[in-house]
Parts: C-alpha cells; sequence; structure tokens
C-alpha cells in the first residue's frame, strides 16, 4: 500500500503544484494525498498563516510573487525553526567580532540569542527591532540611517546603503523571501540593496531562512548562491537544490531541533549545542 505524505511533504507537495497550476481545490488534494478534506484545509490554513499562500474559495492560490507579510506576521509562523536558526547562527559568532545584521523575523530572533550570550560585539543594522533586541546586552549597537519602512521595522534607501559602506565587518547574517538555484530573493528591492550592501562589506556572509524558503522565487534576486559562505537553516534543502548549494561552495548548517527548544531559556542558559553541519 502506498504511504500516506506526511504533514510537511504535504505541503511541500503544495507549495509544488502552485508554480505550474495557479489554483488548487481543496477535494483535488484530498484525494491526491488520501487524507480528509478537513486535513488539506488545515494545511492550506497554515501556509496561509505562513505568508506562502492566498485562501481562495474551495482552496488556494500561489502569493504574488511581489507580496510578503509584514514582519509582524512572519514573527508568527514557524517559529520554533527560526528559533533553532537563531540559536545556531549565534553559535558562530566569537567574542569581539563586529557583525552586520539585516532587518527579518529571522534576524530578530538571532538578536534576541545574542543578547542573551551577552558576548562583546559591534552589531550594526538597519532594523529596529534587532537593535532593540541587543539592547539589554550593553554591546556597541551601530543604526543605520535611513527611510523608515513600518512593514519591515527597519530602514531603507541610499542613505542607509552609503552609511554601510563606511564600515568592514567579520560576519554578515541576512534573511530572504526566498532561495532556489537562482539565488537569493526578495520582495523588497530597497531590502535586496542593503543584503548586497552587507555582503559587499563582510568576509563572511551567512543565510538564515527556514525550509519554507526553499526553491521559492519571489520578485528580485538579490545575489547569486556562490556569494554565501553558509546556509543555517532547519532542515536539509530538497536534492536539486541541495546539489547546487554544494556546486556553489555554500556549507548548509543544519540547527539540532533540541536548540533553543524552550524561548523562555534564552534568558537563563546558554545552550551551546554544537551545529549539525552537512559540507557541501
Amino acid at each position: 500500500m502506498t504511504r500516506r505524505p506526511r504533514k510537511d511533504e504535504r505541503r511541500a507537495h503544495i507549495l509544488e503544484a502552485l508554480r505550474y497550476t495557479p489554483h488548487l481545490r481543496i477535494a483535488s488534494l484530498a484525494e491526491r494525498f488520501g487524507v480528509t478534506t478537513e486535513t488539506v484545509r488545515r494545511d492550506l490554513d497554515a501556509l496561509s498563516t505562513m505568508g506562502l499562500v492566498d485562501r481562495a474559495h474551495g482552496g488556494a492560490v500561489a502569493r504574488p510573487m511581489g507580496v510578503q507579510p509584514s514582519i509582524s506576521e512572519r514573527e508568527q509562523s514557524t517559529v520554533n525553526e527560526r528559533r533553532r536558526i537563531a540559536a545556531a547562527a549565534a553559535g558562530l559568532v566569537s567574542p569581539g567580532q563586529v557583525i552586520m545584521i539585516d532587518a527579518g523575523s529571522t534576524t530578530t530572533q538571532l538578536a534576541w540569542q545574542l543578547s542573551a550570550n551577552g558576548d562583546a560585539l559591534t552589531a550594526i543594522t538597519n532594523s529596529y527591532p534587532v537593535a532593540a533586541a541587543l539592547a539589554p546586552s550593553m554591546m556597541r549597537i551601530i543604526v543605520c540611517p535611513g527611510e523608515f519602512n513600518g512593514h519591515e521595522g527597519g530602514v531603507f534607501g541610499q542613505d542607509t546603503t552609503e552609511f554601510l559602506k563606511r564600515f568592514h565587518a567579520n560576519i554578515a547574517f541576512i534573511g530572504a523571501s526566498g532561495l532556489s538555484a537562482g539565488g537569493i530573493t526578495d520582495v523588497n528591492r530597497e531590502a535586496a540593496w542593503v543584503k548586497r550592501t552587507m555582503i559587499e562589506r563582510c568576509e563572511t556572509t551567512y543565510l538564515l531562512v527556514d525550509h519554507t524558503k526553499f526553491s521559492v522565487h519571489v520578485l528580485e534576486v538579490v545575489a547569486s548562491l556562490d556569494s554565501l559562505d553558509g546556509l543555517i537553516t532547519d532542515r536539509p534543502p530538497p536534492a536539486p537544490l541541495e546539489h547546487v548549494l554544494k556546486k556553489a561552495g555554500v556549507t548548509v548548517h543544519i540547527a539540532p531541533e533540541t536548540q533553543a527548544a524552550d524561548y523562555d531559556l534564552l534568558l537563563g542558559a546558554n545552550d551551546n549545542a554544537p551545529l549539525r553541519e552537512e559540507k557541501t
């Protein structure tokens, strides 16, 4: 008997199908997966909450490439995955380093983790939530100027990128709306320029994305895969993407499932569990 796909497999298949079909119906998906319509409805509701699909009558449609949920909405989805990624990323930082952190929900989680770790660092950011999260640590925080975007919780524009060009840093931590064989992609064109500038001004660049961003294509290509030194994520990429990452020389770091499992512990303990690293 054919094995029924697991929840994460069903949702991955739905996202893949929406790349080629403008509208998917609940009844058809239930028949395809051998599950109830209520199960499919929960899958679509979850994907909608993550901002990956739009619900439509009787099914779902792909979210337009130029649209992304606000940072406050994104902070409500894949929370545990992003906390694990943040804890893993923080483990790659050494005391005394200079880091750049761009605006995003996962990078904000990183800022909370770094703050809890209490290392002496210099952080340069265009994100107000990142700066606020780092503030209790008393580390040196440099906030970029620019035009404030409330949807993203950060500043962007020429003032921001020109300011970043005044600095050198050890590590850039950036997020993205999507990751595919074509490169890092983002729906926000101004954010894309900030990410490019951070990549240019840093010795090492890590991309922080959870599995829902794999093989996702959105409006603008930020940079090619070979601009990255590492990818920090919550599960292995699908085989085709893993192959191109390996070819580009990107090291894939998989955050352990036990890392930052309880966010309340961030203020009381420092989990130094090692990364599980996949050499690519």
